[in-house]
């Protein structure tokens, strides 16, 4: 785990592309924060900030590739200035709030999957590696259009519209690495639509659930990941729009390698939309704060 020094009120860090500085702070408006939006932000600020582990295992698996292993540097540095400028959002919205300590107390209680240690990827292939990242990049992309789009918050706004292009870069990063490897690995498609599920399905994990439970739980709490991932998926789910889950649907059809305008492509853009709808209903969610 990368050490996290920060403070109430830290610096950002910067990066290329945009950083804290690019942001309009000053338009801030209170009176437009939704509770709801808020902290489901707290708790995507901590996965945010939580990149550096994952983008180890991403290096060992493609250390033959010296070039890609530096872009991950990047992407790297990407998630780690979104988590801090979320935090750093957290912070304004709610000045009771300290992303420095929530962070301290997620990274204590949250280690990634022992599997993310190993040497060669755990999906199987290079391919198979790639096409989780294009799932979760897909994921994060249609998460930030949404909260961007369902906020009335102006500052929120311009930084959900920031960080939804970077992911929607990142996904064209992954995808067209992978359609490179693919023709190396030619994974067939029930594979690669295999290793699309099993990611999707990983949303489920531990992850989001103790994000929400180090952000918003008071101190004292004990976690329970059934509750606090029916809390996360009641508040972050019913941000979607129609729009929002068919988009998403068709980045996944198009990793798996399908038509998104095809038969398949229609029909997971319905079957996408319907389970937005039954996640954002999911039973069991806790007040949270």
């Amino acid at each position: 785990m990368e050490s996290f020094k920060g403070e109430c009120g830290f610096d950002m860090l910067g990066g290329k592309g945009w950083n804290a500085d690019d942001i309009a702070w000053d338009r801030f408006d209170p009176g437009r924060v939704d509770a709801g939006i808020l902290q489901v932000i707290k708790a995507a600020a901590m996965v945010e900030r939580n990149a550096a582990d994952y983008t180890l295992y991403l290096a060992r698996v493609f250390r033959d590739d010296p070039g890609f292993v530096a872009r991950l540097d990047r992407w790297r540095e990407d998630e780690i200035r979104h988590g801090d400028i979320l935090g750093r959002y957290a912070e304004l919205a709610d000045p009771g709030f300290c992303f420095a300590e929530r962070f301290g107390r997620f990274a204590d209680g949250y280690r990634i999957p022992a599997q993310a240690e190993a040497e060669a990827s755990v999906r199987g292939s290079a391919t198979g590696e790639l096409l989780a990242r294009c799932i979760v990049e897909t994921g994060t992309s249609s998460f930030y259009s949404a909260i961007r789009d369902a906020s009335r918050e102006p500052v929120l706004r311009e930084i959900c519209h920031r960080i939804a292009g970077d992911e929607f870069r990142h996904y064209k990063l992954f995808y067209g690495a992978m359609r490179d490897s693919q023709a190396r690995d030619r994974l067939p498609l029930w594979r690669r639509a295999l290793v699309a599920v099993g990611r999707i399905r990983e949303s489920d994990d531990d992850e989001l659930a103790y994000a929400w439970h180090a952000a918003n739980e008071p101190d004292g709490v004990e976690y329970d990941r059934a509750r606090c991932n029916a809390a996360y998926a009641s508040r972050a789910y019913a941000l979607y729009g129609k729009v929002h889950a068919e988009r998403a649907a068709g980045m996944v059809v198009k990793a798996v390698g399908l038509d998104p305008r095809g038969w398949l492509g229609r029909r997971a853009r319905d079957f996408a939309w319907v389970k937005m709808q039954q996640r954002s209903r999911r039973p069991g969610a806790g007040s949270g704060v």
